[in-house]
């Protein structure tokens, strides 16, 4: 590591301005202060100074992802030689490998695709690399069903980084979570690729499923009045579904990751389980013809990507409210949302990414109401004292 430190160092005075190679600064570095700790610092007062930057960030919650990534990769193969009837002559090794090939060019697309843009704006402006791909890059195809076509891929990441970062100014100017973005253009652009049963099993050429395999997932199953599922393989994850969305305790090991080390706000987590939960309360009490409302309330946070939405998505930094309170209400409100979007609208039984973003949109009005709230009742204090 150190002769490849010197090589930055020695290289550095070629791409700063007037070098030969200047209009390389920004690729510089963007890639030495990701592989070591940058030597600049903020210079206001107002900052803390330590070593823990916006890339060690990102890393972390990358980090956090890993085990939901993982588990969704060993899936993929439980699926495809379930649909087979394979599953007891296919191994782990098998399983995993198969998902793992299916996946990695996935995610290879979408880092290529995104950070690439990501470069050409950044020389074009002559600014640093945008460091929070590191997370959309992974989280995209975590939102993917494996099914989706690679150039698709391609076209929902260049559109969610041009036009819901770039074009507010990059990383930390975007209104909303664009992995939710590349997710939701592909949903309306192509809904045939990214609903039904077929598009969450990787089965290309399988011309026959095993008897009782039929792909679907619990919350497609639920919608047709099925409500009855297996809440163990829900919760470790052997269910059909996106890449990264179908283990909940995978979900979970990332949400303490996050917790522990400060990085996602643990009260977006816990109120938008709170308000999913009120919301699936109401629709119990409500029941009536639709099947759907009568699912025990609970149960929603073993099916689709809600918990997943609730850990990596509503909390993303920017396009979440900031304010602590507000925070409580942005959480519950998207889970309220998203629950009461999943369950009433029988052409859309999800609902977290379109609740999400809608609260990613309003997030600034609820931090304004909040802080208008504060200045009232500090008003109010002032007066009563005087």
């Amino acid at each position: 590591m150190k002769a490849l430190r010197n090589f930055f160092e020695k290289t550095k005075p070629y791409v700063e301005k007037g070098g030969k190679y200047h209009w390389l600064h920004s690729t510089h570095d963007a890639f030495f202060t990701f592989l070591f700790v940058p030597k600049s610092t903020s210079k206001s007062g107002t900052h803390i100074h330590d070593f823990i930057d916006m890339k060690r960030t990102m890393s972390i919650v990358v980090l956090s992802l890993v085990p939901a990534l993982l588990f969704g990769m060993y899936n993929i193969g439980y699926q495809h030689f379930g649909a087979l009837g394979q599953l007891d002559t296919a191994g782990f090794g098998d399983l995993f490998l198969f998902g793992f090939l299916k996946v990695l060019p996935i995610i290879i697309v979408s880092y290529v695709v995104g950070l690439g843009i990501e470069f050409a704006f950044a020389q074009f402006r002559g600014h640093e690399i945008n460091e929070g791909f590191l997370v959309t890059g992974m989280l995209i195809p975590m939102v993917m069903p494996v099914t989706t076509p690679l150039w698709m891929i391609a076209v929902a990441t260049a559109f969610s980084v041009v036009f819901c970062k770039e074009v507010f100014g990059g990383t930390g100017m975007n209104v909303w979570n664009p992995a939710l973005v590349a997710r939701a253009f592909l949903f309306f652009a192509y809904p045939a690729q990214m609903s039904g049963d077929a598009v969450w099993i990787s089965a290309s050429g399988i011309e026959k499923l095993a008897d009782g395999f039929t792909g679907a997932t619990p919350m497609a199953k639920a919608v047709m009045g099925d409500t009855s599922f297996d809440l163990w393989n829900a919760f470790i994850g052997l269910i059909p579904g996106s890449i990264g969305e179908t283990s909940k305790l995978a979900i979970l090991i990332g949400a303490f990751i996050l917790i522990i080390t400060g990085i996602g706000s643990w009260r977006i987590m816990f109120s938008m389980v709170i308000g999913g939960l009120f919301m699936g309360v109401l629709l119990n009490l409500f029941a009536g013809d639709n099947a759907y409302m009568s699912l025990p309330f609970w149960h929603h946070l073993f099916i689709g990507g809600f918990l997943f939405g609730a850990v990596f998505m509503a909390t993303d930094p920017v396009s979440a409210a900031q304010a602590s309170k507000g925070k409580w209400i942005y959480g519950f409100l998207a889970g309220f949302l998203a629950i009461l979007i999943r369950v009433i609208n029988p052409a859309y039984p999800e609902g977290t990414m379109m609740a999400i973003l809608l609260m990613n949109t309003f997030a600034p009005l609820v931090d304004y109401g909040v802080v208008q709230g504060n200045i009232k009742r500090r008003l109010k204090r002032a007066n009563v004292k005087a």
